[in-house]
């Protein structure tokens, strides 16, 4: 029996202190909204998390809505926890509603198109005052199909104060990086933070990338382990490095393994490392990864491929910070960040005990959701031009550039292996142009990447025909307005009077436009 295994209370134990450990060193507000949301959605099993902020003078509001791991612009959610956190606010109390239809303190209509929804809302206190609101809401399923009647959640009801107690955790950090961002600490200038991460080959401006950016950023200031979750080929190992690279571990090693390349019956000597005549093959002393990345970050891709006896072994070194190589009877400390990735949701294998749910917990500290090419499409051209870039070097061709309808394909096309299929896409490109093209078009197309571009090709005309006239406005009146509010850095007042409107004007068409600050389309 391993002894040392943590039972599920201690485990919610253990992630609340080192949630308040990563809660901390954070300095960046909205960063801390989304480590918040996600904790308490992955701690309960929730299906959505939602956060919902006070500006403690002009009593504003902030509402950050998670939804499986990623932020989401929902309206049906956006209605949960818009009522709820009004119901918390009011009542200065917990809320709890197995059926939030049927729920006596609302209005019959206001839910009814919602079935079997459960919702567990409660304040967020600091300082006497109601800071926030935290609002979990999942589905209900029938146990079976006999009982109709009979259903459970996999929100945390046999502790129904537990949530209370993380928020009693979380709140004074909010508050104090809350504190912090308004008066101390402006957060990093997004083309200054576009810059930094540039350097080190990560590229993009769209808002999901900027997103993604922020989260980076925040994760290198803390000295935690890190999940990274995200499709095959989205970039998680440079993502991983640059963690590393921006941490006060920088100068030590960066070492990065494909758990799923390496074959089982040598996994545990690659980790751990071996001595001399420990199994046939050992001709010598071997250092392991683990221990070639001392002091520094060890990046375990794919991590879910680990064979179950190493994922024991792995929490075992987790948490004691011990190693002991194959055939060895001493043990050796080490000091090692890691960062973890898989291409699909540990949690769900956890559920399907194909992994192993205590060190799920043990890696799940400061999870980050790295978003897939078609999230990202506005920064398709942007990585195109640099892998161009690239391979007419490596190749020494003339291109200069691509041709706007390559540009539209790519834009449109659907890329399963994200940038990892990209990169693959724009050599074969390079390596099929003759050496004096300089733009790159439809022409050097191969058959089968011809045949997919004339079906994009009538979907984009498709679209341009059916593009009604008030549509057309609209998108010409969004491009405008937002050019001018980048051009005077989003002064409202100054735009205003450029476009020779009223500031309500303005702020009225920014609504209805879906205008904010920073979504850089």
């Amino acid at each position: 029996m391993n002894t040392y295994l943590p039972k599920p209370e201690i485990q919610k134990l253990e992630s609340l202190f080192e949630l308040a450990a990563v809660l901390g060193q954070q300095k960046d507000f909205q960063e801390s909204l989304r480590i918040v949301a996600q904790a308490a959605a992955n701690l309960l099993e929730a299906e959505s998390a939602s956060v919902m902020m006070m500006n403690p003078m002009t009593r504003q509001t902030i509402k950050t809505i998670f939804r499986n791991r990623k932020k989401v612009q929902d309206p049906i959610q956006h209605k949960i926890n818009t009522h709820v956190s009004g119901w918390v606010v009011k009542n200065r109390q917990p809320f709890f509603s197995e059926d939030l239809q049927a729920d006596g303190r609302f209005s019959k209509r206001l839910f009814r198109d919602l079935h079997g929804v459960t919702v567990h809302g409660t304040p967020l206190w600091a300082e006497g005052l109601v800071i926030g609101v935290l609002v979990l809401a999942r589905r209900r399923f029938p146990v079976n199909d006999r009982k109709k009647d009979s259903y459970r959640t996999t929100l945390n009801m046999d502790d129904p104060s537990y949530l209370e107690k993380f928020a009693a955790v979380v709140a004074p950090f909010l508050r104090n990086v809350q504190k912090i961002q308004l008066y101390f600490a402006p957060p990093i200038r997004e083309d200054a933070l576009l810059q930094r991460y540039a350097e080190i080959g990560l590229l993009g401006r769209s808002k999901q990338f900027i997103e993604l950016l922020h989260a980076v950023e925040s994760a290198s200031l803390c000295d935690v382990r890190v999940l990274l979750e995200g499709k095959s080929g989205t970039g998680k190992e440079r993502i991983a490095y640059a963690i590393h690279q921006f941490s006060a571990r920088k100068k030590a090693p960066f070492i990065a393994i494909d758990c799923g390349a390496i074959p089982v019956n040598i996994i545990e000597s690659e980790l751990f490392g071996h001595i001399k005549g420990a199994f046939t093959g050992a001709i010598s002393n071997r250092n392991g990864l683990i221990a070639e990345a001392d002091k520094g970050t060890l990046f375990m891709d794919e991590i879910a491929n680990l064979p179950t006896d190493i994922q024991a072994k792995l929490m075992r070194f987790l948490q004691e910070g011990q190693i002991r190589p194959v055939g060895c009877d001493k043990i050796r400390k080490v000091d090692v960040r890691i960062i973890a990735a898989g291409s699909i949701s540990l949690r769900k294998l956890v559920e399907a005990g194909k992994f192993r749910e205590d060190l799920y917990y043990r890696l799940h500290v400061y999870p980050i959701q790295v978003p897939s090419l078609t999230e990202r499409q506005k920064d398709i051209p942007i990585l195109a031009n640099h892998f161009l870039a690239e391979f007419v070097t490596q190749q020494n061709k003339k291109a200069q550039a691509f041709h706007e309808e390559i540009i539209d394909f790519m834009q449109q096309r659907q890329w399963i292996g994200n940038i990892r299929e990209l990169e693959n896409f724009v050599e074969r490109l390079v390596t099929l142009a003759p050496a004096t093209h300089r733009i790159l078009g439809r022409s050097i197309l191969p058959k089968d990447l011809l045949k997919e571009f004339k079906k994009v090709e009538v979907i984009l005309q498709d679209r341009h025909v059916t593009q009604s006239l008030n549509e057309s406005i609209a998108e010409f009146e969004e491009g405008v307005i937002r050019q001018v509010l980048v051009n005077n850095t989003w002064n409202q007042a100054k735009t205003a009077r450029q476009l020779k409107i009223s500031p309500e004007t303005l702020r009225h068409k920014m609504k209805k436009l879906g205008i904010f600050r920073g979504d850089n389309r």
